[in-house]
């Protein structure tokens, strides 16, 4: 089975986030562009760990990857996130007013 880029994955998407590591490295990425060392360094766990961890983050689309020589910068991508967290919404409280609000603004863009 192959996943489309740009197809919504809700299940994909809450497994990313359900770690708190991963929750660490989400909001430390909010805003900003940093290196696996950088990570590393501010939330204190090993090169590898934060490698992996940024691995599933990928792998769901909630950081983008940015190459500049033989650096690599990841940052959140939160657009990706906005996408997920409206799926989440749809599926699981679909008759809510603020679902309903969504719907409506996703409709006029």
């Amino acid at each position: 089975m192959t996943k489309k880029r740009d197809s919504v994955d809700i299940v994909a998407f809450a497994k990313a986030i359900a770690d708190e590591t991963r929750q660490r490295i989400m909001k430390l990425c909010c805003c900003q562009r940093l290196t696996v060392s950088e990570i590393t360094e501010q939330i204190g766990v090993s090169q590898p760990t934060v490698s992996h961890h940024l691995a599933i983050l990928r792998d769901a689309g909630l950081v983008t990857v940015e190459r500049e020589g033989r650096e690599t910068y990841y940052s959140l991508n939160g657009e990706r996130i906005t996408v997920c967290c409206g799926q989440l919404m749809l599926a699981f409280a679909p008759g809510e007013a603020v679902t309903r609000q969504v719907q409506r603004q996703l409709a006029r863009s």
